[in-house]
C-alpha cells in the first residue's frame, strides 16, 4: 500500500480549527509570581486544550522555589503555558502563561515579544511576588491589568488600598477573579482587551 508522511500525522481536531470570520489575534502574556495560578487561569479559559510544561517538583528546588502560603504545590511551570479563546467572531486571544520563579525569567523576553497586553496575576498573601513582574512588564511596554487571584482564606482589601501596596498608576485595572473558574478568568481578559481599546482610543490607533 502507497502512502507518504501526512498519512501518519494526525490532522487539528474540529474543535481546534478557527472559524473563517476571525480577522484579529492578538497575544497576551498571563504573569505573576510563583504559585499564583497562571497554569490554571490559562487552562481554566482556553477553548482549546492548553499546552503546559509542567513538571513535577523535586528536592532539587527546596532552597530556591519558596513554598511560603504554597505548600500543597507539586509540580511548577519550566518554560510556558498556552491557551486560546475567542472573544467574539472576530477575535481570539492567545494567551501565553510565564513561569514564576526567577531563575526561568530568561524566558520572558521570547514571551514578551509581540504581546499587546498582560495580565498581572496576583495573591494578597504574597504582594512581594507582584513588584519584579510589573517592573519587567513596564520595562518592555506592555499594557496589563492587576487580576487579585481569591484563594481560600487569603485577605480581602478594598481596591485602592492594593492600588496603593502596589503603588499602581490610576488607569491601571485591578479586577477579582477566580482563576479556575472560566466566566470569571474570562472576565478579566474582557478588562484587559477593554483597557487596550481606552489606550488605542488614547493614542488614536483605533478608527
Amino acid at each position: 500500500m502507497d502512502f507518504n508522511d501526512s498519512d501518519l500525522l494526525p490532522g487539528p481536531r474540529a474543535e481546534d480549527l478557527l472559524p473563517d470570520t476571525v480577522t484579529a489575534g492578538v497575544k497576551l502574556v498571563v504573569v505573576g509570581g510563583f504559585g499564583v495560578g497562571k497554569t490554571t487561569m490559562v487552562g481554566s479559559v482556553s477553548e482549546i486544550r492548553p499546552l503546559t510544561t509542567e513538571e513535577t517538583m523535586s528536592k532539587a528546588s527546596i532552597g530556591v522555589d519558596s513554598l511560603f502560603r504554597t505548600r500543597a504545590k507539586t509540580a511548577t511551570t519550566v518554560a510556558m503555558d498556552f491557551g486560546r479563546i475567542r472573544i467574539n467572531d472576530e477575535l481570539v486571544l492567545y494567551l501565553f502563561g510565564t513561569p514564576g520563579q526567577e531563575r526561568f525569567w530568561f524566558l520572558w523576553n521570547g514571551l514578551f515579544e509581540g504581546a499587546l497586553g498582560g495580565v498581572v496575576l496576583v495573591d494578597t498573601r504574597r504582594l512581594e511576588t507582584s513588584f519584579e513582574v510589573m517592573g519587567r512588564l513596564e520595562e518592555q511596554g506592555v499594557p496589563y491589568v492587576v487580576a487579585v487571584n481569591r484563594f481560600p482564606k487569603s485577605p480581602r482589601y478594598p481596591a485602592e488600598t492594593l492600588r496603593a501596596a502596589l503603588d499602581l498608576p490610576a488607569e491601571v485595572p485591578i479586577v477579582e477573579c477566580d482563576a479556575r473558574e472560566r466566566s470569571s478568568s474570562k472576565d478579566v481578559l474582557l478588562a484587559l482587551v477593554h483597557y487596550l481599546g481606552v489606550i488605542a482610543d488614547r493614542r488614536g490607533l483605533r478608527a
